[in-house]
C-alpha cells in the first residue's frame, strides 16, 4: 500500500511540475493550428480571386488597356496557338512567329475570318542567330505591341538520357526555348516600356518546381523562362508592363486523330487560354487554370525525392 501511495505521490509531483510544459505544448500546437487554418483560407481566397471572379466580371478592353497587337513567339505550340485565338477573340491582331509555318496558314486564316483582326506569319529560326531579328523588327515596327508571348516548344518534350540526346536536340532546346524568348522579348519590350502599359506572358511549365529525370535540357529551359518573368516583373513591373510567368501542367496535346483525352485535370488548349487570358494583369506568376493550382500546391509540398519518384514512374508509363 506504500508504495501505491509513493508511487500516486511521485506522479502528482511530477505531474504539477511539468505542468507548465503542457500548457506551453497545448500553446504552440494551437498556435500552430490556427496559422495552418489561416493559409489554407488564404489560399482558397487566392484561388477564388484569381481564378473564378474574373471570369465573372464584365468583359475588358484589352486593346486599350495594353495594345492592339500580340506577339506570339512558338506560335506552332497547341497552348500559344489557343491564346492567340483568345486574344483575336477580344478584338487583339496577331503576329505568329515559328521556326515553321508550314502549319499555321490554315490558323491564320481561320484567325482573320472569324474574328475579323490581321494575323501575321513569321518564320524565324533563332539557330541562325542575330539574321532571325530582322523579319520581326521590320514587322513590329509601325505597330502598337502589347502582348509579348513566349511558349515553351512541347516538341522537344523527349524522355532521354541527357548522354543520349544528339546536338541537334540540343541546339533546338536552347535556340527554341531560351534565345527566341530572350530576343522577341527584347525586341518589342523597349517600345513598351516608352508607352508606359503592355504585357510580357512566358508560358513554361510545372516542370520547372524540381529537376526532373530523363528531362535535363527541358526542365532548365522551364526554370529559366520562369525566372526570366520573374527578373522582368521586377525590373519593369513598376513601369507599367505587366510580366506573367504561365505555369502550366498537363494540357490536351493534338495529334493525328484530333486532341488526346480530355478532363477537368487536362483541359483542352482552348479552354486554359480562356481560363488563363482571366488572370493576365492580376498575377505575376500562376498556373492559369485553377486545378493545376491545386497540382502546383501539393508539388510544392512535396518531397524532391517524392518528385523524382513519381517523374519516373510516369515517364516509364508514357
Amino acid at each position: 500500500m506504500a508504495a501505491v501511495d509513493s508511487f500516486q505521490l511521485l506522479y502528482r509531483e511530477i505531474a504539477r511540475s511539468c505542468s507548465c510544459y503542457v500548457e506551453t505544448l497545448a500553446l504552440v500546437g494551437a498556435c500552430y493550428t490556427a496559422s495552418k487554418a489561416v493559409i489554407f483560407m488564404r489560399d482558397c481566397y487566392s484561388l477564388i480571386r484569381l481564378h473564378f471572379i474574373p471570369r465573372l466580371v464584365s468583359h475588358r478592353d484589352l486593346s486599350q488597356q495594353y495594345g492592339q497587337w500580340a506577339l506570339i513567339c512558338g506560335a506552332s505550340e497547341a497552348i500559344a496557338k489557343a491564346y492567340a485565338e483568345e486574344l483575336a477573340r477580344h478584338g487583339i491582331c496577331v503576329i505568329l512567329i515559328s521556326s515553321d509555318i508550314s502549319n499555321l496558314g490554315d490558323t491564320a486564316k481561320a484567325i482573320s475570318d472569324t474574328y475579323g483582326v490581321e494575323a501575321i506569319l513569321i518564320e524565324a529560326d533563332f539557330s541562325q542567330g542575330p539574321s532571325a531579328c530582322k523579319p520581326i523588327k521590320d514587322a513590329i515596327s509601325s505597330k502598337d505591341i502589347g502582348f509579348i508571348v513566349n511558349s515553351l516548344d512541347g516538341s522537344l518534350d523527349l524522355s532521354q538520357g541527357f548522354k543520349d540526346l544528339s546536338e541537334s536536340i540540343v541546339w533546338d532546346t536552347i535556340n527554341r526555348n531560351i534565345v527566341a524568348a530572350t530576343l522577341v522579348t527584347r525586341l518589342a519590350l523597349p517600345n513598351m516600356v516608352d508607352r508606359g502599359k503592355g504585357a510580357v506572358v512566358n508560358i513554361s511549365d510545372g516542370l520547372c518546381l524540381c529537376p526532373t529525370s530523363r528531362k535535363a535540357a527541358l526542365s532548365a529551359s522551364t526554370a529559366f523562362l520562369d525566372n526570366f518573368s520573374r527578373s522582368l516583373h521586377y525590373e519593369y513591373g513598376h513601369r507599367g508592363v505587366f510580366v506573367q510567368s504561365l505555369l502550366p501542367f498537363r494540357v490536351s496535346s493534338q495529334g493525328s486523330e484530333g486532341y488526346g483525352p480530355v478532363g477537368w485535370l487536362v483541359p483542352s488548349p482552348q479552354v486554359y487560354a480562356s481560363h488563363a487570358l482571366s488572370t493576365l494583369g492580376i498575377s505575376h506568376r500562376t498556373t492559369g487554370y485553377w486545378p493545376h493550382a491545386i497540382q502546383f500546391r501539393l508539388a510544392q509540398c512535396m518531397p524532391e525525392w517524392v518528385w523524382m519518384l513519381g517523374s519516373r514512374i510516369f515517364t516509364r508509363a508514357t
